[in-house]
């Protein structure tokens, strides 16, 4: 709640607010157990523990819908809905940031990491180096984990949201105390402030980020994105066909774009520290070969691979309404001056009585 409040009351008045507010569709969960909460413990109204009631990839014992929780089925539906980038879990009991997966196949302790662990650590080390003191952690180097060395458990929130809602989910362990006084929130969220607003930011700061689209049509499509080596894909929203792709920086990446009825679009970027704009236009399967490539805002094109570095509008009656008005505006001109020549002629040269 410190978090809704500070960005509220500094927008426009920080840059770290202006750019969170103007830049991302932040939602914020005040508490995903409130009967749990009132009632002081782990289960919800049923005694459910609703952290170990998402469908696991390992093992089936919550595939039975029946089943389910309400608040489980609820936070379902809501991550396919909004179509989230990333999202953290905020916990108790520790003070470290957590990262999938969050178990194994042979539930054993150990290193098991997915197919995005790069970014993830790097997203968990950016919270821990951002934190009062996560990072000097003497039980996690750095004051990171991986979920399946530290503490494995199944049927979690945190691998359900990637693999199923494409968002990148931390569970941050936020304070060694599991209830904490309400005399000591205060302090926790001064300690944790500076990692909550970067992480958010770095939505925006860094990864790939772009718009997927039609030749033919120019409309935006809901395309998927994969990066080579990387055994995992998002989607672009149906909407606008922009996608947002979290992918540790400092290195380069072959990107590609497909959808069924389209040829894939590949592409190679070098990473660096901030975010790069990346587009793609798809050809129909029967696409003619010497597709005139389609033009967007800068005047530039796509390149070779189907790929360009800058934003991409596909709006050309905005080009006609612009000049329509500008030709306008010269006429209202033209008249202006005319009359004004009229005018003053007049009052040089009365004429006589």
């Amino acid at each position: 709640m410190q978090l809704a409040y500070w960005l509220c009351d500094n927008y426009l008045k920080d840059p770290l607010a202006t750019l969170i507010v103007e830049n991302t569709h932040l939602h914020i969960l005040p508490s995903m157990n409130p009967d749990g909460f009132a009632l002081r413990r782990r289960g919800n109204a049923n005694n459910v523990d609703l952290n170990r009631d998402f469908p696991d990839q390992f093992f089936p014992n919550n595939d039975d819908i029946k089943q389910r929780q309400p608040e489980t089925r609820a936070i379902m539906n809501w991550i396919k809905q909004e179509h989230f980038t990333a999202s953290a879990s905020l916990h108790g009991g520790a003070l470290v940031a957590n990262y999938p997966w969050d178990g194994s196949r042979d539930t054993r302790k150990q290193y098991y990491g997915c197919p995005d662990d790069k970014a993830f650590r790097y997203m968990a080390s950016m919270y821990s180096q951002s934190h009062y003191n996560m990072s000097l952690s003497k039980e996690f180097e750095g004051g990171i984990t991986n979920g399946a060395l530290w503490y494995p458990i199944y049927g979690g929130m945190q691998d359900w949201n990637y693999i199923h809602g494409g968002c990148f989910e931390l569970t941050l362990e936020i304070s060694d105390v599991k209830w904490p006084k309400a005399s000591e929130l205060l302090v926790i969220w001064k300690q944790n402030k500076m990692s909550m607003l970067n992480l958010v930011a770095s939505l925006v700061k860094t990864g790939v980020h772009g718009r997927i689209f039609a030749a033919d049509t120019g409309r935006p499509i809901p395309g998927s994105l994969m990066v080579k080596g990387i055994d995992s894909k998002i989607n672009a929203s149906g909407t606008f066909g922009d996608y947002h792709r979290i992918i540790a920086p400092g290195q380069s990446y072959e990107v590609v774009a497909s959808m069924e009825g389209f040829k894939p679009k590949r592409t190679r970027v070098m990473l660096g520290r901030e975010a790069m704009n990346l587009d793609f236009i798809l050809d129909p399967d029967g696409a003619l070969k010497g597709t005139k490539p389609l033009r967007n805002d800068c005047g530039c094109s796509c390149n070779d691979d189907g790929a360009s570095n800058k934003p991409f509008l596909l709006r050309e009656a905005y080009l006609w309404l612009y000049l329509l008005a500008l030709f306008s505006l010269l006429a209202l001109y033209l008249l202006f001056r005319r009359r004004m020549a009229s005018r003053l002629a007049a009052h040089r040269h009365p004429p006589p009585k």
